[in-house]
């Protein structure tokens, strides 16, 4: 089997970076706070984070930070609570927390959850399951999740759920694997996983997986990388994950490797991004112990922060990101 060519993908993630007038680089620009979770979480999955400049991120990052206490994508731009919880996620990654005005930015996020319990992910008013998980996720890494409604915002999850066993992104949406991952999250970082049909939405989940061995995010779709990570770390959390052939799904990733110059794609021989890198990375140091052990530690809510910032590293590394895109897959 192909290995996994770590050395082409740490030189192809900072490469995106320094080339700021590539074409990658510039269609980022308004979510660079996103990218930068995603590169800089694959270089330290890949043991690699040594290899960028911390205090030049962080400085960056704070010029990102809004006076509402929310970070926008990259400098100048509205904050939004997507952006905040990369900003929160890279700044723990480096175990600076401390640079964080912390009530500041929990206040930006309680002011978010609605009188129904959901999330809105700005002063806009777009409401998403993400965004309930983003919320619960940011702040439990700052040990704030007492700032908000738990009851409520278990209780409009719970009313996105469906007959399949699966969620969307508002009640009576259609099931997803991005939106299952982030409300299964956030029940579990709420001692809530009880409330999940873990064989019915296991089924569901298992049969996301093509012949291909790769995994789509809801009937009738191409496979596609990210999902190794929704998928995957979502049967994780509901103890299904051998219903799946994994070593299939390795070998899928295996396949969207851009072996010569770095990168993964989506699928084999499409064009790689830093996104799908991230979650293919991801996808396959989900079967090493060391990560499932961390996705168990988190999300069977034996979930202790202890206020400890490395407690929080370790979540930032596992409760990944955010689907900061809306997914058309």
């Amino acid at each position: 089997m192909v290995e996994l060519a770590v050395d082409k993908h740490v030189k192809y993630i900072l490469s995106v970076e320094k080339n700021k007038d590539s074409f990658e680089s510039v269609v980022m620009d308004h979510l660079r706070m996103n990218g930068a979770y995603w590169g800089l979480t694959a270089l330290d999955l890949l043991g690699k984070l040594d290899s960028v400049n911390v205090d030049e991120v962080i400085s960056w990052i704070l010029k990102c930070q809004h006076e509402s206490g929310g970070f926008s994508g990259n400098i100048g731009h509205d904050p939004h609570i997507l952006y905040t919880l990369s900003a929160v996620q890279v700044l723990a990654l480096f175990n600076k927390l401390d640079v964080l005005d912390i009530d500041k930015v929990a206040t930006y996020i309680t002011g978010l959850q609605n009188e129904d319990g959901s999330f809105s992910g700005d002063m806009w008013g777009e409401v998403d399951t993400r965004f309930s998980y983003i919320a619960i996720c940011c702040l439990s890494i700052l040990c704030c999740l007492d700032k908000i409604n738990v009851e409520k915002a278990v209780s409009y999850i719970l009313s996105c759920k469906n007959l399949d066993g699966g969620f969307g992104c508002t009640p009576g949406g259609e099931s997803h694997a991005g939106q299952i991952f982030c409300c299964v999250g956030a029940l579990a970082l709420t001692g809530s996983l009880h409330y999940v049909d873990k064989d019915l939405l296991g089924w569901w989940l298992c049969e996301r997986q093509v012949k291909s061995g790769g995994l789509n995010g809801r009937p009738e779709k191409l496979p596609d990388v990210c999902y190794s990570w929704w998928v995957l770390s979502s049967l994780i959390m509901i103890d299904r994950v051998h219903w799946i052939d994994k070593e299939k799904l390795v070998k899928f990733i295996l396949d969207c490797q851009d072996v010569e110059n770095g990168g993964i794609s989506d699928r084999p021989d499409d064009a790689v991004d830093v996104y799908h890198t991230y979650f293919g990375v991801a996808g396959i140091y989900c079967h090493s112990a060391h990560l499932l052990a961390i996705v168990l530690f988190i999300c069977f809510h034996e979930f202790n922060m202890r206020n400890s910032v490395y407690d929080a590293r370790y979540c930032c590394r596992t409760l990944t990101s955010q689907l900061s895109r809306t997914e058309s897959h």
